[in-house]
């Protein structure tokens, strides 16, 4: 069990951390290199975790009639049943974690993009798939968010897998302090974030917090929980986060000039419109707020959702909506 405070990722051992891919090499990352300040990785190869060698021969996935086996070319030797051993027994002994990051394409690790293949003689892949561990990986925990570290080049999926792993991180703190009181600071502090999310699950959420009487706790952050992880399936629309920002806007509003109303406004299209990140609105609202000291402003998440280092504008080159 971790006692860091830090989000818990678990992160494949070939991205950066080891040479342990099946030909003795390893994938350097760029994002995963700047998020080790601020995460706690625990990194697993599971080619590694069930015996195997470095370097080894690759594997493949071979689609049959009881489903998928995983197969070493040349040798067609099956490795099904050792990697399942290995998966079981990482996953039932892992304890607390808010996310993962594993190796695109890999039979193991591969996020729908592992390729599968009809039989065990050298042919063309037949479709693309989940490799066997992340295959297990998203049956054990469907409220995670699951990815690898080609979608995390784009904006708005890291944007969102970052905002996500530090809910469920400052969740867990909650949680574990069984106070009412640190669920409605962390309620209070989210609350526009989650508006952001979804307003239907939002209200759920207000609702189960200004309805608390003092009664079974564990009961009140069990039904929390159960609606936060609904809400967190979402993906907050930029529309959403633009509506967000009008309410935050409207606090200080008066105390602006033509010329900011105008900046504002433009800031707003070219976010819009896919321009600049949501980053850069989000900046400058908060310059605002810190300016005209909006109390119940400044601590809102909606406005730093994670580390100020962790924001990197660069995009794979697909929308940032």
């Amino acid at each position: 069990m971790s006692n860091s405070g830090k989000p818990i990722i678990v992160v494949s051992k070939c991205l950066g951390f080891e040479p342990c891919r099946y030909n003795g090499g390893m994938e350097p990352n760029n994002f995963i290199e700047v998020l080790g300040d601020y995460v706690e990785f625990i990194k697993v190869c599971p080619e590694q975790g069930c015996g195997l060698p470095t370097p080894r021969g690759s594997l493949k996935i071979v689609e049959n009639d009881d489903g998928y086996n995983v197969v070493q070319n040349k040798t067609n030797i099956v490795l099904t049943k050792e990697l399942k051993g290995f998966t079981s027994k990482f996953l039932s002994e892992l304890g607390e974690v808010d996310g993962f990051i594993l190796k695109s394409k890999s039979p193991s690790c591969g996020i729908k993009d592992a390729k599968i293949y009809p039989n065990i003689e050298k042919c063309s892949s037949i479709k693309r798939g989940n490799g066997l561990f992340a295959d297990e990986v998203i049956k054990k925990y469907p409220n995670l968010l699951v990815e690898n570290e080609g979608r995390l080049t784009n904006y708005k999926i890291r944007e969102r897998f970052l905002t996500n792993i530090y809910i469920l991180s400052d969740f867990r703190s909650v949680k574990k302090s069984n106070s009412f009181e640190e669920l409605r600071e962390f309620h209070l502090k989210n609350s526009m974030l989650f508006i952001s999310y979804s307003q239907k699950y939002s209200k759920l959420l207000d609702e189960l917090i200004y309805n608390y009487d003092n009664g079974d706790f564990s009961t009140l952050i069990n039904e929390y929980e159960n609606t936060l992880n609904i809400l967190l399936s979402r993906t907050p629309r930029y529309t959403s986060n633009i509506n967000v920002c009008l309410r935050a806007i409207e606090q200080f509003r008066e105390e602006l000039s033509d010329e900011e109303i105008k900046f504002i406004w433009s800031t707003i299209d070219k976010y819009r419109n896919g321009i600049v990140p949501f980053s850069v609105l989000q900046y400058l609202i908060k310059g605002y707020i810190i300016r005209f000291d909006i109390e119940n402003l400044k601590n809102q998440s909606f406005f730093h959702p994670y580390p100020d280092g962790l924001i990197q504008v660069t995009d794979s080159g697909k929308s940032i909506h």
